[in-house]
């Protein structure tokens, strides 16, 4: 039996529908860019796998110093130890982190990040005996699927069943330069007229919602105005965070810099799974005390793993090299050339790109899951990329190392499916 046949007696995939979509298709190898099914297929992985392998599949740099690390020391609970590997990647993180983060709290993945950044909002305020219970979110922004998580994610396709369970959370659209007066307008209400905790908020670029990228200035402001009024501002730099801006952070394109920063997907190169929840000094001093019930009671088993450490102390070493901020420059230049390319298309209603970041909205209604977004999906995947389009928005966040010839090929898929539909 494939591995496609095996996989239907037993597994339950995420983000999928069985009952209409049965088949998951079989991956036996990943190397760089290229993924290789049970048949022998490629396919280049242009969105390096849920934005995670910046710096392609088994890189030789990560694996060496992880298969070093696991002879040394493989796991230990991090709640009464520590090790070298957690100890040296804060020391990293701090470096390169946005100015003001002072401190790093481990967890296991993107939900669980902002669902502590959440809880750190949340108990701030508690523990200085103010009763702040309200949450600031934008409009179509997606921070996971943990209940927190879910409760400032604005996309109801995921959290329709639950919307009755959820904590108090206020909307805002996000600034797109015209309509900044108009935003802070609301934003003043909503904290005149409520005891709100916090802001949480994708820099620049909302993933889930299509890649949809919002103005600088008017973010700006906003964060300007929360930290005027003690609003804890947290950024979920999961998708954005680690270079895929152009720099190592969407936060650092802005002045205002947040007070709690949630990291993954690219931290541990896809390698591993990890988590970071950083703050600054005045977030942490308030879980000091000598009552227990004031620190932050927030722990997974593999919390700082020692192996996951090693592998995002290896991908801040790769990010930091000459020759990856250079790749960078060239993709985003590259975007830039191919978005003049086919803006003008029939087909293309609009194109945005930033960093590594390419994303074109076609000139057609999709559903988010429905059947035209899967013909483009087998579509790309027969012309050997792997796309995964957003409703109507096809967009690309390709590997750091993709080679020019890589890159055009995706681009003449782009196209082609353009010229196809």
């Amino acid at each position: 039996m494939t591995l496609q046949e095996r996989d239907k007696k037993y597994i339950w995939h995420p983000l999928k529908q069985h009952q209409t979509h049965p088949e998951s298709l079989g991956i036996v190898k990943a190397k760089g860019c290229i993924l290789t099914d049970e048949n022998g297929n490629e396919y280049i992985d242009a969105i390096a796998s849920w934005y995670t392998c910046m710096f392609g599949h088994c890189n030789d740099h990560i694996i060496e110093k992880v298969y070093q690390q696991m002879q040394q020391l493989d796991q230990i609970m991090f709640s009464d130890f520590t090790h070298e590997p957690a100890v040296k990647l804060s020391e990293e993180l701090i470096k390169i982190l946005p100015k003001g983060q002072a401190k790093v709290f481990f967890n296991d993945n993107g939900s669980t990040s902002t669902e502590v950044g959440i809880k750190m909002a949340l108990q701030y305020h508690f523990n200085r005996d103010e009763k702040r219970t309200t949450l600031i979110a934008f409009e179509n922004g997606f921070h996971g699927d943990t209940f927190g998580a879910m409760s400032v994610s604005g996309l109801s396709v995921y959290n329709g069943p639950f919307e009755d369970l959820l904590i108090d959370v206020k909307r805002i659209p996000v600034p797109d330069g015209d309509n900044n007066t108009q935003v802070l307008q609301q934003l003043d209400a909503i904290i005149s007229n409520h005891n709100v905790a916090g802001l949480i908020y994708e820099p620049l670029v909302q993933g889930a919602a299509g890649m949809k990228i919002y103005d600088a200035v008017g973010l700006d402001a906003i964060l300007n105005y929360c930290k005027a009024n003690a609003v804890i501002t947290i950024a979920d730099e999961v998708m954005t965070g680690f270079g895929k801006t152009g720099t190592y952070f969407a936060s650092d394109h802005i002045a205002t810099k947040p007070d709690i920063i949630c990291l993954s997907k690219a931290l541990t190169a896809g390698l591993l799974p990890m988590a970071i929840t950083s703050c600054t000094q005045d977030i942490y001093d308030a879980f000091l005390s000598n009552d227990i019930s004031k620190g932050l009671f927030h722990c997974h088993t593999y919390s700082a793993n020692p192996l996951a450490c090693t592998a995002a102390i290896a991908s801040i070493e790769l990010l930091q090299a000459e020759n990856i901020q250079e790749r960078i420059e060239d993709i985003s230049s590259a975007h830039k050339a191919f978005s003049e390319r086919i803006k003008n298309h029939p087909k293309v209603k609009s194109t945005r790109h930033i960093g590594v970041i390419f994303a074109l909205d076609l000139n057609t209604k999709m559903e988010r899951y429905g059947e035209l977004r899967d013909t483009l999906l087998r579509f790309f995947m027969e012309q050997g990329v792997f796309l995964r389009p957003l409703g109507n928005t096809i967009y690309l966040q390709v590997p750091y190392i993709i080679t020019k010839k890589e890159l055009e090929k995706v681009y003449n898929t782009v196209e082609l499916v353009l010229n196809t539909l």
